[in-house]
């Protein structure tokens, strides 16, 4: 497993996250093999939100039931939450107020004193970027989150952030596989008159990451779009799959772990979030994160899924 310390804070993470949103129902056990499977890959970093699960907080506490972790065991993982959305609407809620009792909810349901990252949940139209600031610096001066980041804000939204928050934004999680790639595909066909995907949809949010060492993290890697299933093995993108179906075979592994190293892959060093709750695909897609795809075999995944390249 690939690992690298989170530029803007001492975390070291790998770069594949297990993402624990689909956990509400499973039992103990289930859990507890999940979590152990994402650990065994090395796999130490996860995902949660608030408004995951049938209830409030509800699979961060189906998290810690099951896991009951004792202090050591707590340090080895690094624990990352999202505050922001509310449900009944839904919309949006960055005041102060809701995050500090989100948060505190969220250290209550996971039975930690801390969370390592917290990110703000997609885009709040009407933010006060004041209340986020004071907000975060409550929340790092008591030691109760060591790190802030965003969740699917473009660059003017995150300056207008960092404008008047203290402390780094450290990662920006959005939605991102080989089929749903605009923040990448439409730099690779920049310029060209009369192309969709030539339009800029994020402000040039790729490069504005890596410029000022913003961690990309890829939710959805391998959806086809928004929610609308995977592209792995479906009929709508038989030369993609049959692209890396060779390569799977080529490389000894499952093609779950080819469409994670095709993100992993890129020099921006992002990270792949992986929802599933199984056991057996967790540990296959782990494999993708050192997978050294070749640029040619990167960019024919990439025109095989139906993007431009001049």
């Amino acid at each position: 497993m690939k690992t690298f310390v989170l530029p803007g804070t001492e975390i070291t993470a790998p770069n594949i996250v297990l993402g624990l949103m689909r956990i509400q129902e499973k039992s103990d056990e289930e859990v507890r093999t999940l979590v152990q499977t994402a650990m065994d890959a090395g796999i130490t970093f996860l995902d949660h939100a608030d408004v995951y699960g049938t209830e409030l907080h509800g699979c961060e506490r189906r998290f810690a039931e099951a896991m009951r972790l004792t202090p050591s065991e707590r340090e080895q993982l690094v624990i990352q939450t999202k505050t922001g959305i509310v449900r009944d609407g839904p919309y949006f809620d960055f005041s102060y107020d809701h995050i500090m009792q989100s948060v505190h909810g969220s250290l209550q349901a996971l039975d930690t004193d801390y969370l390592d990252i917290l990110l703000l949940h997609r885009p709040d139209a009407l933010v006060e970027p004041e209340e986020v600031a004071r907000a975060f610096t409550d929340l790092a001066d008591t030691g109760k989150v060591r790190a802030f980041g965003v969740s699917n804000h473009t660059p003017r939204q995150i300056d207008l952030l960092r404008k008047y928050v203290a402390q780094p934004l450290v990662a920006n999680q959005v939605q991102l596989s080989i089929t749903h790639a605009a923040l990448i595909a439409q730099g690779v066909a920049a310029n060209m008159q009369g192309l969709d995907q030539s339009l800029s949809r994020d402000d040039g949010l790729l490069d504005y990451s890596r410029l000022h060492d913003i961690t990309l993290q890829a939710w959805s890697p391998f959806q086809a779009g928004f929610f609308t299933g995977t592209f792995l093995g479906s009929p709508h993108y038989p030369e993609l799959n049959a692209t890396v179906d060779r390569l799977a075979k080529q490389y000894d592994v499952p093609p779950v772990a080819i469409a994670t190293a095709w993100i992993t892959r890129h020099p921006a060093q992002m990270q792949v979030v992986i929802g599933t709750t199984n056991p057996e695909r967790v540990a296959a897609a782990a494999l993708g994160s050192e997978l050294p795809l070749t640029r040619a075999e990167w960019y024919e995944l990439f025109r095989n899924a139906g993007y431009t390249v001049p």
